[in-house]
């Protein structure tokens, strides 16, 4: 159906279920589906065109539960967190019914939040079980042992390996087992006959007790803990203002006490980055004050070229406005490459004007010929790196989710970078390069207009 609805769509490759080692976090009633695109230039639209033709046809069939991830993204996000969403919501209990009614509940009012594109809460319940108990007493009085009637029924419902065929290179396991409706059919398989070690048969609902029961799909635990999880992935806002709300949602529906609510997923990361930058970035810049005042021997000076990071930073953040992105981790790790690039800049400018200014050029002369002279390296050093995030700006393949917010920071900052190193910088040496200390700036400044205006203002 895919293939015959969206044309768009080269080639599909599935895989059900878990694999033999047990190293994926799939459940055995879960399917991954890789869909191979053709070259864009063949797209009748966007990506988001072809994510609603894919659901228009995953509409048609009742009870399916899918989501929509990039290959890269998808590993990440189950290596560290289990789950593959955007945001990962887990509910902790003793009790499974509970756990799994709260995370129902959940999952319809985060359905309701401005940017849920996808909410899968998987059915953790609703497995029907035959739940079969011995009658030791019948059975040891018709010769059987428990241990024997119980491996024989194992062997009716999962087999026996009897060893593996060869044909060739292909190795095919030999399994005995029972017929295929006696493992449908809880009536059959009360019905089956069992011989006894003395030759009679026994029908095995004189030997044991046989009840169709309910019972869970598949039990999660964490730390110990049994927990149900819902993925949810977000679309067309930034991931903490969505989980804000969504937080809000969560509250307004007065779960019991006993249910523990975990927020993660990509969000946990985030999270976790930001807090980690909010002790890192404040050190590093801290330390590139502090080199750039041992440097020229100026506090003043290494102020000038300090202010080339705000705006730098503005660039990206008008980038990110511009394009719809949001801020997140390869966002934020573009915003500190720009912290280099702009400082960078502004020392070729700096140390330039103190080498003319040295060598006993006239402040109009150092500005004009200095700027003149270090416009192409400034530029050079701007364009070159512009050019080398090009290519991740445009990425469409495996990983382009995390590239391209990198890039879009990158290239929006170095524009007002550059534009204030080569216009603004100049003219702010021109008027405070010169002095040496905070007290020729007061000077130079002159405050006493400001002190005038808030006498006025009192009166």
């Amino acid at each position: 159906l895919f293939l015959k609805e969206v044309p768009e769509i080269k080639s599909i490759v599935a895989r059900a279920g878990s694999d033999d080692l047990g190293l994926d976090p799939m459940g055995l009633n879960e399917t991954d589906m890789f869909l191979v695109l053709k070259p864009k230039g063949e797209w009748s639209g966007n990506k988001d065109d072809i994510a609603n033709k894919l659901r228009a046809v995953l509409e048609n069939f009742p009870g399916l539960v899918y989501g929509f991830t990039q290959p890269i993204e998808m590993r990440v996000s189950e290596m560290l967190t289990g789950t593959r969403g955007d945001v990962a919501i887990k509910i902790f209990g003793s009790d499974l019914v509970e756990i799994n009614k709260a995370a129902q509940a959940i999952a319809g009012s985060v359905r309701n939040v401005k940017g849920a594109a996808e909410v899968i809460s998987p059915r953790a319940e609703g497995m029907q079980y035959l739940s079969l108990k011995i009658n030791r007493t019948v059975a040891g009085q018709a010769g059987f042992s428990i241990e024997d009637l119980q491996q024989r029924l194992r062997n009716q419902i999962e087999g026996e390996n009897l060893g593996v065929v060869l044909d060739g290179v292909i190795r095919t396991p030999l399994v005995l087992r029972g017929n295929d409706y006696i493992r449908t059919s809880p009536e059959a398989f009360s019905d089956l006959l069992i011989s006894a070690p003395d030759g009679k048969s026994w029908p095995l609902a004189s030997l044991a007790e046989i009840k169709q029961i309910d019972g869970p799909i598949r039990i999660d635990h964490e730390q110990s803990s049994r927990f149900a999880s819902i993925q949810v992935s977000v679309d067309g806002r930034d991931l903490a203002g969505f989980v804000k709300d969504a937080q809000a949602a969560v509250i307004a529906l007065n779960l019991p006490k006993t249910i523990n609510v975990v927020w993660g997923g990509q969000f946990e990361n985030q999270q976790r980055a930001a807090a980690r930058l909010a002790i890192v970035i404040p050190i590093a810049l801290g330390l590139i004050f502090a080199i750039l005042m041992v440097t020229f021997g100026s506090a003043i000076q290494a102020g000038i070229i300090f202010l080339n990071i705000p705006f730098a930073l503005v660039g990206g953040v008008v980038a990110l406005t511009i394009t719809g992105q949001y801020l997140s981790v390869p966002a934020s790790v573009g915003f500190i490459a720009l912290l280099g690039i702009a400082v960078l800049n502004g020392v070729v400018m700096v140390t330039h004007f103190n080498e003319r200014l040295v060598k006993g050029d006239s402040m109009s002369d150092v500005i004009h010929f200095g700027t003149e002279r270090r416009l192409r390296p400034v530029l050079m050093t701007a364009v070159i790196t512009a050019l080398g995030m090009i290519p991740l700006l445009f990425a469409t393949g495996p990983g382009s989710e995390i590239q391209r917010p990198l890039a879009i920071v990158v290239i929006g900052g170095l524009i007002t970078s550059t534009l204030l190193t080569l216009l603004l910088l100049p003219k702010l040496y021109e008027r405070f390069g010169a002095l040496k200390n905070w007290g020729e700036l007061k000077e130079e400044i002159h405050f006493d207009w400001m002190m005038d205006l808030l006498k006025r203002i009192k009166k």
